[in-house]
């Protein structure tokens, strides 16, 4: 939905040029407004005939969690929004969620069908995060998390890290020289989080070109898979030949891009000490043999290439807008900014902040804490789809064909939930005032910013690893200030992949004496 509003004013001529299509495709529609009526599904906003909502939505001008916003006071916890021939469940309060994704759990497991662009990208759903419920997402998700993502392994990715911070701040301290003190936040937090995941996925060293080459292919791809008017009304198809083309020259780069790296890797681990720079050990090194349940065949090359784009892609600009925000947050109030420091002072003294640290960090915590409640990287959880007929949610019936959406601000500024919800306050969470469980395994959802239940993103303590190093090595080094003309900070928001600061973070850094 990022950018659709943006398009679809631009694209609507095309819905009356293809009316002639439409009535050819009336008994279809006829079929399904039967079936549909026979499914008591949640209200929502009255439908137009074929187009359901788009176009309400369309010229409303705003972005899709806007509109979402908007029409929540008047259906409540639950609805139905109809994007043309996708139904979209919206679920905006705490149990509602725990009924789904933790009470019935296995019963909405699974994800809904993808568009065609998306199919490509997805090498058809064989990603953790977009495979269906069954044998492919166990294989996959099995060894993203005890082959990678688990303690142990992401400890030995330590000294990675460590060269990344210290290359981040030296990046940081440059362009404050030349600018003048000011930098931009999420340029160089993001650099830092993708040099972090692309070693951790290849284990292969990288120039600076090769780095860049990289990051424009993944971000292309990003763009690419940005829903268009005709992935909600298919009989559109033909208007939109040129970015189904252009779609497909993406995945060529892509690969094209790629590849090499893969049989770079083969070539060290066939050969052992080959390449002195080269890592022990790499996410990649996991997927070459892997064992998928029901297939005999280990991963293809276009499998493997969208299997490391997807780890890339998945915790980069997550992580680095958490950043920003927290940035943001600590400029808009310094007194959180001198107890945070003063914390890591008192922490390590004089030497760097190193990852056996962050543990002790109670205040640190409680600020990243406070971060992911208030901004998580998206405001809706990854999609969800029942598994079977007949399931129920709230006491209507969900379709297996609906998308069911999970809304993240309402749970994390619900005040039945939170005390005084609308202040950044990361006190809430010392000395056990407030609850800060982001996985519903005390009970009640308070915060979901990874989701919960059994799709929780596998990639969770990364994210918070990663979050609370860069924060206290950037706090620890400089003293951040808005700009000499800036009296307070624009903290409206844009949907991108994630949800960014409309007006990118620049900021005043002054190295700490």
């Amino acid at each position: 939905m990022a950018s659709l509003s943006h398009s679809l004013a631009s694209y609507e001529h095309l819905f009356f040029t293809a009316l002639a299509f439409l009535m050819s495709a009336l008994v279809f529609i006829i079929s399904r407004k039967n079936k549909s009526k026979s499914l008591n599904l949640p209200p929502g906003p009255p439908a137009w005939p074929v187009v359901g909502n788009l176009f309400q939505f369309a010229r409303s001008g705003k972005q899709f969690f806007q509109y979402v916003r908007d029409i929540r006071p008047k259906y409540g916890p639950i609805f139905t929004v109809r994007m043309a021939t996708r139904t979209l469940i919206i679920v905006t309060s705490s149990e509602l969620a725990r009924e789904a994704l933790i009470e019935k759990s296995q019963a909405f497991a699974s994800r809904p069908s993808e568009t065609p662009t998306r199919t490509v990208f997805s090498s058809n759903k064989f990603t953790v995060n977009s495979a269906v419920y069954g044998p492919v997402w166990r294989s996959l998700r099995r060894n993203m998390v005890q082959g990678m993502l688990s303690a142990a392994r992401l400890k030995e990715f330590c000294s990675v890290r460590d060269s990344a911070m210290d290359r981040l701040i030296d990046r940081l301290r440059d362009e404050g020289e030349s600018n003048g003190g000011v930098v931009f936040v999420l340029k160089n937090a993001r650099f830092a989080v993708f040099c972090i995941l692309l070693s951790m996925c290849f284990g292969v060293e990288m120039d600076q070109d090769t780095i860049d080459r990289i990051d424009d292919v993944l971000k292309m791809v990003l763009i690419t898979i940005v829903p268009r008017l005709d992935d909600f009304l298919p009989i559109l198809a033909p208007f939109f030949a040129k970015q189904r083309k252009s779609a497909i020259k993406v995945r060529e780069d892509q690969m094209k891009t790629l590849v090499p790296f893969l049989e770079m890797r083969r070539s060290i681990l066939k050969n052992p000490g080959s390449d002195k720079t080269a890592a022990s050990f790499s996410y990649l090194d996991t997927l070459f043999d892997l064992k998928i349940e029901g297939r005999k065949s280990s991963p293809t090359d276009d499998e493997l290439v969208t299997l490391c784009s997807e780890f890339i892609n998945a915790g980069t600009d997550t992580t680095a807008t958490a950043l920003e925000w927290g940035v943001a947050r600590l400029i808009e109030y310094p007194e959180i900014q001198s107890k945070l420091y003063a914390e890591i002072k008192s922490t390590v003294g004089d030497r760097k902040v190193e990852e056996k640290d962050l543990e002790k960090m109670e205040y640190l915590n409680a600020v990243s804490n406070e971060l992911l409640r208030k901004h998580p990287p998206t405001y809706f959880s990854l999609t969800h789809a029942a598994i079977q007929p007949g399931a129920t949610l709230g006491g209507y019936d969900i379709p297996t064909d609906a998308s069911l959406e999970i809304f993240l601000p309402t749970i994390a500024d619900d005040p039945k939930l939170w005390s005084d919800p609308e202040k950044f306050n990361p006190d809430r969470f010392l000395s056990g005032r407030e609850e800060a469980d982001m996985t519903g395994a005390t009970g009640v959802i308070r915060m979901m910013p990874f989701g919960v239940g059994r799709r929780i993103c596998p990639g969770l303590g990364m994210a918070t690893l990663h979050i609370n190093l860069m924060l206290a090595r950037m706090v620890q080094e400089f003293e951040w200030s808005a700009l000499p003309n800036q009296t307070k900070l624009d903290f409206s928001e844009k949907l991108e992949f994630t949800v960014v600061m409309k007006t990118p973070l620049q900021a005043v850094i002054e190295p700490r004496a």
